[in-house]
């Protein structure tokens, strides 16, 4: 029987897709926000495509502050370009 492969929705483009295939930003139980590479850190979790049209997305529509309920440092957003345009590249 197969394994059942674990489903999320970005917050840009609205899309269901594997949980592996998307990066998730966490609000942590002491407020911070952060990038989850690894998707086992604690407290509340959003998704967004590896894409840089999805996070541009995002950042107009302000979605993750609305989904994390808190306001989103200027340097989540710049590690998350930085990080795409790193595996655009290579």
């Amino acid at each position: 029987m197969q394994k059942k492969i674990p489903q999320r929705q970005c917050m840009g483009c609205r899309e269901r897709k594997p949980k592996r295939e998307l990066i998730r930003i966490v609000r942590g139980t002491d407020g911070t926000v952060s990038v989850d590479f690894g998707g086992k850190m604690n407290g509340r979790g959003a998704y967004i495509c590896p894409n840089p049209e999805c996070l541009r997305k995002v950042q107009r529509s302000k979605a993750l502050e609305r989904s994390l309920e808190t306001p989103i440092p200027e340097e989540v957003y710049d590690r998350l370009v930085r990080e795409m345009e790193a595996a655009s590249r290579g």
